[in-house]
């Protein structure tokens, strides 16, 4: 191959395979490389790489894409292969295919060095500039960073040292960061300038992985493409809106990570606020990310903190017991976390969004670590109905009318509504009408991942937030947070519960209960 580009990009001529408006064909990313910062940690092995290989197995990365792992052992480019087989082989969704992993290893390259080492970088600039004459990525690089964030700094100024940020020739440039996006609003702040000295705005993709999962993306086809749902959602029709995230499992080896960070700053100020967002936004104009940016902003400035967080939140620490068949330790006794630790590893919150659709609607976030099954939802409870016709008898064992959306495992559509039980007497109960992706489609929903790096190879950027979601959210968590740090230290549960008993508490106070999923 030569170092000219081809000549289709030169002329600026559209490629047929890229049209939005054709549904024959899937959007395909064009020349492009990846480098990956962090390759040899548990989320590369387990999810990135395999969301690379199963985007090439589908077609959807072009033949002569390449991935470029920097990381500290002394690996040639074969030991590199190596690994990313072994990944791929254990953890892809589409099976593994030898042929498929052939196209995929001739991209394959790995740099040795740290990140304060310059030399590194230089050689890192040549593996860059060699993919693009002999793979033909076309000068499109984007870089990975899946790595602490107070790396960040180290790797995006070595970067800008060695003009690896720096497109040309109409190429481009992007990075991609993990979260978390800081720890608070101020250092979400000093990790935003940071990046942002060496990348510009519209180049900064911060990847939350909830963004990309299929259910997600479904709160806006359900209520906006569908003309039954809108016009009740809205605070006339609706009691209360419950935000899920539970899961099944203890932090494992993550314990270095996650003490002093907790549940809440984990998930609450990214995934949960994130659905809150999409499921109390107003209609956007379009789908184009400003558009979609904006209307979730909205939502997020709106948010009212309760006037009481003793009894509007609460937190908590799973405890020692037993959970699926077996005995689980105590959170303060895991591997690497300190005896005397109050990082919660349950968060529940209300927040009350002050707009005109949503006033007096409060929403009840909850997340949590050794919770009775995974699974993340979102439920819209809606208001008793009058039941004028009927005698007290006939409605006794009817509950709420609710939506639930199931963003994981599980993922569909539940809508709950009262039901005549056969026989001579009028006797109304709660029934289920279910919509599982699973039954309904021939199509495997892919993983969040191979959405999220097919979209920042595109440059199609709706499914990210930009800093200023990231900052309203840190705005809304920070005073809760503060609040805990001074008064509140975490309550115990048991593993497979739902919670600490201040969490129910919490509820009960305003006359509700929480949904069990």
């Amino acid at each position: 191959m030569t170092d000219s580009p081809a000549p289709s990009a030169a002329a600026g001529a559209p490629n047929p395979l890229r049209d939005p408006r054709d549904r024959r064909l899937p959007l395909i990313a064009g020349p492009s490389s990846m480098v990956m910062f962090g390759v040899t940690g548990d989320l590369a092995r387990k999810k990135l790489l395999p969301a690379i290989y199963d985007l090439t197995h589908r077609g959807l990365l072009p033949p002569s894409f390449g991935l470029v792992g920097y990381g500290r052992r002394e690996w040639s480019d074969d030991d590199f292969a190596e690994y990313v087989k072994k990944s791929v082989s254990e953890h892809s969704r589409t099976g593994f295919d030898e042929s498929v992993f052939e196209q995929l290893r001739g991209g394959l390259r790995f740099v040795t060095g740290t990140f304060d080492d310059k030399a590194a970088f230089e050689r890192l600039t040549e593996v860059v500039g060699e993919l693009d004459r002999t793979r033909g990525t076309g000068g499109n690089h984007a870089f990975y960073l899946s790595i602490p964030p107070d790396a960040f700094p180290q790797v995006c100024g070595q970067l800008a040292e060695s003009g690896l940020n720096t497109p040309q020739d109409g190429s481009w440039r992007r990075v991609v960061i993990e979260k978390p996006f800081g720890h608070d609003l101020a250092s979400a702040r000093e990790l935003n300038d940071v990046v942002e000295k060496a990348f510009r705005p519209e180049d900064v993709f911060r990847i939350d992985h909830y963004l990309g999962k299929e259910t997600v993306q479904n709160i806006l086809a359900l209520r906006f493409a569908n003309q039954m749902f809108e016009p009740i959602w809205n605070s006339g029709y609706v009691d209360h809106v419950q935000i899920t995230m539970a899961e099944d499992i203890g932090i494992g080896s993550r314990a270095g990570y996650y003490d002093g960070i907790g549940t809440a700053r984990d998930v609450i100020q990214n995934h949960l606020l994130q659905l809150l967002a999409l499921t109390a936004m107003e209609e956007p104009v379009t789908f184009r990310a400003s558009d979609l940016r904006a209307e979730k902003e909205k939502v997020l400035a709106a948010v009212e903190l309760p006037e009481d967080l003793a009894a509007h939140t609460a937190r908590g620490q799973y405890v020692g017991g037993w959970q699926g068949g077996e005995e689980v330790r105590p959170y303060l006794e895991e591997d690497g976390i300190p005896a005397d630790s109050t990082t919660e590893t349950f968060a529940a919150m209300r927040l009350d969004i002050a707009t005109r659709r949503w006033a007096g609607v409060p929403f009840y976030l909850r997340a949590g670590k050794r919770l009775g099954r995974r699974v993340t939802e979102i439920a819209v409870v809606f208001k008793r109905a009058p039941f004028l016709p009927f005698h007290s008898t006939d409605t006794a064992d009817l509950g709420q009318n609710a939506i639930v959306i199931r963003v994981q495992p599980d993922e569909g559509v539940t809508m709950r509504f009262g039901s005549k039980v056969p026989g001579t007497q009028m006797e109304v109960r709660d029934v289920t009408m279910d919509f599982a992706y699973g039954m309904n489609f021939t199509e495997e929903s892919p993983e969040a991942y191979e959405r999220l790096i097919l979209d920042m190879l595109l440059g199609d950027p709706p499914l990210f937030p930009r800093q200023k979601e990231v900052e309203l959210s840190w705005k809304i968590l920070d005073p809760i947070t503060e609040f805990w740090a001074e008064n509140l230290d975490p309550a115990p549960y048991r593993p497979g519960s739902w919670g600490p008993d201040t969490a129910h508490d919490m509820l009960a106070r305003d006359g509700r209960t929480w949904r069990r999923p």
